[in-house]
């Protein structure tokens, strides 16, 4: 299965963050697609198919989820292979949020 995922976790609160418009652009700022997380703080598939090689920026519109230090989180990350599927879950508190490369 390849493509792109994403959830969203409060960590401030204990609970998945409903209603984070996340958008998927490429690294020189062409959009690709958006999406908003669920109720379980998850979007399922972000685009269609596959992600070409190369890096790629997901958009997480943080300042109308929490009012905090953070309006927006932007994270930058590399696809070696396109036909992967990449994972990339976002912590998210007030205050500080952290990223990994999920499964």
């Amino acid at each position: 299965m390849s493509g792109l995922s994403t959830h969203v976790l409060d960590t401030a609160l204990g609970r998945p963050a409903a209603g984070v418009h996340v958008t998927l652009e490429t690294r020189d700022g062409r959009y690709v697609a958006e999406g908003v997380t669920d109720s379980n703080g998850r979007i399922a598939a972000i685009g269609t198919g596959s992600l070409a090689a190369g890096d790629h920026v997901l958009r997480f519109d943080t300042g109308t989820y929490v009012d905090g230090f953070y309006p927006e989180v932007i994270v930058i990350f590399t696809v070696v292979d396109a036909e992967d599927h990449h994972h990339v879950p976002l912590l998210l508190s007030p205050y500080g949020y952290a990223t990994y490369r999920g499964s």
